[in-house]
């Protein structure tokens, strides 16, 4: 349940879901960290949007429920995930994918290296900056 709630809260597109839940059930059995995003926010929200980008001290932040100062799964699930979330986890995708960031578009890009990550991570930037967000 905490797995497809994290899918619930990283995308709304319904055809990424069983990518985003490949992308941490491949983190999960590598011992690497979550690193989801909403994992910071629902302390912080509990639930509600941010509205603003997450602080670094956020990230460094060390409780039950943040995925980038842990490993594993938060203690409980952060939303009531849909029951595409739930399938998806269930049947994630087959994939070698382990990173994925916006695409500027409303999904997201997905990358198998840290390298092609970097890449797309530098793509999105340059989108951010266009619209005049960075």
């Amino acid at each position: 349940m905490a797995l497809a709630a994290i899918v619930e809260k990283e995308t709304a597109v319904d055809a990424e879901r069983r990518t985003v839940a490949a992308v941490y059930t491949n983190r999960l059995r590598l011992g690497m960290p979550l690193q989801a995003d909403p994992t910071i926010i629902y302390p912080i929200t509990k639930g509600r949007p941010l509205g603003r980008r997450i602080n670094r001290s956020e990230i460094r932040d060390v409780n039950d429920y943040n995925t980038y100062s842990m490993a594993g799964l938060p203690k409980g699930p952060i939303a009531n995930p849909s029951k595409a979330s739930i399938a998806a986890v269930l049947d994630p995708n087959d994939s070698k994918a382990l990173y994925f960031v916006a695409d500027g578009k409303g999904g997201h890009v997905f990358a198998n290296t840290l390298p092609e990550h970097n890449a797309n991570v530098a793509k999105w930037y340059a989108i951010r900056r266009k619209r005049g967000e960075m």
